[in-house]
């Protein structure tokens, strides 16, 4: 549409409705509408095709409690127009108040960006020196993002959510630029857009490998810090958003919304379910020394979390300098539109909140049972999809893994923890390390939860790579500028003798069975597993444990490893296999060490070497290496019965150690499923010749006894290589 050749004269806006809120195209023109309590004034500022120009202002001259709206009848109206607002009213930030027409603000509804952005001193709402109080009287229209009305018709044809239940979810976690920039199938045009990720080769592997739910990486239109912009630099993780119901831009070719939709769409087809990592915990407007884009000039003491005794300063929870306020009615309303919009019009499966104990607090405190966990329990368009809290935020009693809600699973940051620590070799971790492969019923179980209320991971987007705790005892974030001060230095890794690169055989292959023994760890534990993207061909960041700046090779997934990885590609397809078909491995309750009827063994036992079940002494051993674990009930045979025993033996020593084998069911005989030490030998289905096996340093074994189902014994190989 070309607003450039318009007359303006005798246009103005028509009363509209106050619902819903944003700008929806009715088929007869845009109904426009906006939420903000102070406002004396609000204007709805059109713009060219390119959003570089502004062509006319319209004032809303409805307002219906706090939300002002008007509509603009077609063929003006209607999809393809850019706009913003400027809302006018009292600057006082001594009081939270921030209002300023000079501005141009994005509405917060806004489905798609137009325009480009440009960091400029007439961002900003305040004069140089904000302890003035003044504000700041430039345009800011030309730097700022603007929106674009869409229409919202897609063809899904026969689009369904793929639905997959909890115990059978395996979720992979993967950046939508980084994962596809260096894949060589799919067209240089594609690569490191939405419509890479639906390219056929890219989906071929995830359903190969046995991915069932990809969690995307941030994709609500976000922004790069002035900071890392000044150095360089990009935020290429997107958690530092400035429109949460737009996808962001920079990973399409042409129309972000269609192309999100094609590649949903196209996952969907292959099984796949597609979750979304979403920031609504702090905004890209910074600390009150940040730019006013968006909630800020429209209501800055209703959006945002202000102190109480000094509202000119911001609550800063998340380490971004400003904190989204949860208690505010019209926040919970806008955060809850925004889910249903993902979730109705772009067809996502589920939702991963960052920092998500910011959403449960209430009055500074969290509470399992806050307003907003009511809400969204409430909404029926919510029901069925995946909740996924990080459950933790930088505020005081800001750790709360274990402690939110039904129907939302956690990230498990203490499984990370005590898997890494155990392979590690660390004292005194024998205890934990069962606990969290048994599903961590001691966070779950007193709420009346599943293990799959847990979210198990060795690595993710944040931290060390499974490789890089392998390959590195210290982080390397010096390509981060930041004289590698940056990122935890809780890594819990283990170079296995030399940092960073080495030539030396018996080094590189200890690493790689350090990562075999962590992800055969991962996918034999209860709960929900999630990979991080690239861990299965053993990707480095090069020892960077926060490259949240690196849009570069650091962290683009480099495609070319994976052949030289086939065997640890297929080591984890194979597990993925076995966990499909072995329910026992993925439970819907925790396990209790109990003996049923007609069963030859407890649900679980943990073994010592000598082949008796632990005692407390042996838990409470600061130097046991060692631990048995058999599954008595790991298959299940066609009449639903549990049947069939897995042995999984682990040795983090720098020794053999030989484990006395209990006894397999009567009439059986324990067999290799893999031995993470001897990857390379073809010896399939070798059956135990004596009740003794010798575990090798720094490896585990999994057995099964003979009574394994044949449809098992068909789909794997089972001494893989």
């Amino acid at each position: 549409m070309n607003t450039l050749s318009t007359d303006y004269s005798s246009i103005s806006l028509q009363p509209g409705v106050p619902v819903p809120l944003g700008a929806t195209w009715t088929g007869e023109g845009v109904n426009f509408a906006v939420y903000s309590t102070g406002a004396s004034r609000i204007e709805l500022c059109l713009f060219d095709e390119q959003g570089g120009h502004e062509t006319v202002r319209l004032e809303f001259a409805e307002r219906t409690d706090n939300i002002w709206h008007g509509f603009l009848p077609a063929p003006l109206g209607g999809p393809g127009l850019v706009y913003g607002f400027r809302v006018y009213g009292p600057y006082d930030p001594t009081y939270g108040l921030r209002y300023n027409g000079a501005k141009l603000l994005l509405d917060p509804y806004a489905r798609l960006l137009a325009g480009s952005f440009t960091w400029h001193p007439s961002l900003m709402g305040h004069q140089e020196d904000p302890q003035q109080n003044l504000p700041d009287v430039n345009d800011s229209a030309p730097y700022n993002y603007k929106a674009r009305v869409i229409d919202d018709a897609f063809d899904w044809g026969e689009d369904r959510p793929p639905a997959v239940p909890w115990r059978d979810t395996v979720i992979y976690e993967l950046h939508v630029k980084g994962y596809t920039k260096l894949h060589p199938g799919v067209p240089e045009r594609e690569r490191g857009t939405y419509l890479g990720l639906a390219h056929p080769d890219v989906i071929a592997h995830l359903t190969r490998l046995g991915v069932t739910t990809v969690e995307l990486m941030p994709v609500q239109a976000f922004l790069t810090e002035q900071v890392l912009s000044d150095k360089g630099l990009a935020n290429y993780w997107g958690y530092n958003p400035i429109a949460w119901f737009a996808p962001e831009q920079r990973y399409a070719i042409d129309d972000a919304v269609i192309e999100f939709k094609t590649m949903v769409k196209a996952l969907h087809a292959a099984g796949i379910e597609v979750i979304l990592d979403v920031v609504f915990n702090h905004t890209a407007e910074g600390n009150e020394f940040g730019p006013t884009l968006s909630l800020r000039g429209l209501d800055n003491a209703t959006y945002y979390k202000l102190e109480t005794s000094s509202p000119g300063h911001y609550i800063n929870r998340t380490g971004c300098g400003n904190t989204v306020a949860f208690g505010h009615h019209a926040v919970r309303r806008m955060v809850i539109d925004c889910m249903r919009y993902w979730v109705e019009e772009m067809h996502v499966d589920g939702f991963r909140f960052d920092l998500a104990a910011v959403q449960g607090r209430e009055n500074g405190r969290f509470r399992t049972d806050a307003a907003f966990f009511k809400q969204v329990a409430a909404e029926s368009s919510l029901r069925y999809v995946k909740l996924i809290a990080e459950p933790w935020d930088i505020g005081a009693d800001g750790y709360q893994l274990g402690r939110f809600p039904p129907g939302w699973a956690e990230w498990n940051d203490l499984y990370r923890d005590g898997a890494r620590g155990f392979w590690r070799g660390n004292p005194g971790v024998l205890g934990n390390f069962a606990e969290r492969f048994a599903g961590s019923s001691d966070l779950f179980r007193a709420s009346g939860r599943r293990p799959t209320a847990g979210i198990n991971y060795i690595a993710c987007h944040d931290g060390f790579t499974a490789y890089d705790t392998t390959a590195y005892n210290d982080k390397h974030n010096e390509a981060n500028l930041e004289d590698n001060r940056d990122g935890h230095n809780h890594n819990l890794s283990w170079n296995c003798g030399v940092e960073g690169p080495t030539t030396d055989p018996g080094i590189i292959d200890l690493r790689e069975r350090q990562i075999r023994n962590m992800m055969a760890t991962l996918l034999l534990s209860q709960g929900v597993p999630m990979l991080l993207a690239g861990d299965e061909f053993a990707r480095t960041q090069h020892g960077n444990n926060n490259a949240y700046c690196q849009d570069n090779d650091i962290s683009w997934i480099d495609w070319s490893a994976a052949p030289q990885r086939a065997g640890l590609i297929e080591f984890i397809r194979q597990l993925l296999i076995l966990r499909q078909r072995a329910p026992g491995l993925s439970r819907d309750t925790f396990l209790k060490g109990s003996l049923k009827q007609d069963h030859d063994h407890k649900d679980v036992s943990w073994l010592h070497p000598s082949g008796r079940e632990l005692t407390d002494a042996d838990w409470n051993d600061p130097h046991a290496r060692v631990l048995g674990i058999l599954n008595g009930h790991a298959f299940c045979d066609p009449h639903g019965t549990l049947n069939g025993h897995l042995l999984f033996l682990c040795n983090t020593s720098d020794e053999p150690v030989d484990f006395h084998l209990p006894e397999a069911k009567t009439g059986m005989q324990w067999q290799f499923v893999f031995d993470t030490a001897r990857w390379q030998v073809n010896d399939p289905g070798r059956v135990l010749p004596s009740e003794i096996c010798t575990v090798s340093p720094h490896s585990c074994v999994l057995l099964a006894d003979s009574d394994v189902p044949s449809s098992v014994h068909c789909g794997l190989a089972l001494t893989l290589k």
